[in-house]
């Protein structure tokens, strides 16, 4: 390894007329080899790099054209959920006011319902009191009529004889008879 390391540094001592050899001095080789680089670069690398360029350039485009594509679809979704919306809005309002106009319109129902509730109450009260009243009267009646009964009875029986007391008993039995079939 030392000899190569050697050759290479025992070039940079020959003389540079007429012959082919390393020059050893950076500053003035510097610029000459960058510039054969950067032209070897250029030449060879102009395709190279101008594909690269160009193929950048049209996933730069295709994206930009993905991009408004979607863009355009979004704004279409937008304006159909914009719609929607409207619609819903709309709808909600009509089934608030609707809503509305039901509570109301059974809120009357109800109060109708329940006035009409109350007036068969208040006559099945009235006819419940009605026939109270006459079941009260029937039965005073029939009190008052057996203790009218019972009092001509004993003043018959005590004012008459047997046949006089046989008539009226008779008499009585008839009429109580007649009373009874009108009652019924």
């Amino acid at each position: 390894m030392k000899n190569v390391t050697d050759s290479f540094l025992s070039l940079g001592y020959w003389p540079s007329a007429g012959s082919f050899g390393f020059n050893t001095d950076i500053l003035a080789t510097n610029p000459i080899n960058l510039s054969l680089v950067f032209g070897g670069l250029i030449f060879f690398g102009k395709g190279v790099l101008s594909d690269l360029l160009d193929n950048r350039k049209q996933r730069i485009l295709n994206t930009i054209r993905n991009s408004e594509e979607l863009c355009g679809g979004a704004i279409e979704q937008l304006e159909k959920a914009r719609a929607r919306l409207r619609k819903v809005e709309m709808e909600a309002d009509q089934f608030r006011v609707n809503g509305y106009s039901e509570i109301e319109r059974e809120k009357l129902n109800f109060i109708n319902s329940t006035y009409k509730t109350l007036e068969q109450l208040e006559n099945y009260k009235n006819e419940t009191i009605h026939f109270e009243q006459q079941r009260t009267i029937n039965q005073v009646r029939q009190r008052v009529f057996q203790q009218a009964l019972q009092g001509a009875l004993g003043t018959l029986n005590s004012c008459l004889n047997n046949e006089l007391h046989l008539r009226t008993i008779s008499a009585n039995i008839g009429m109580f008879g007649a009373m009874k079939e009108i009652t019924d």
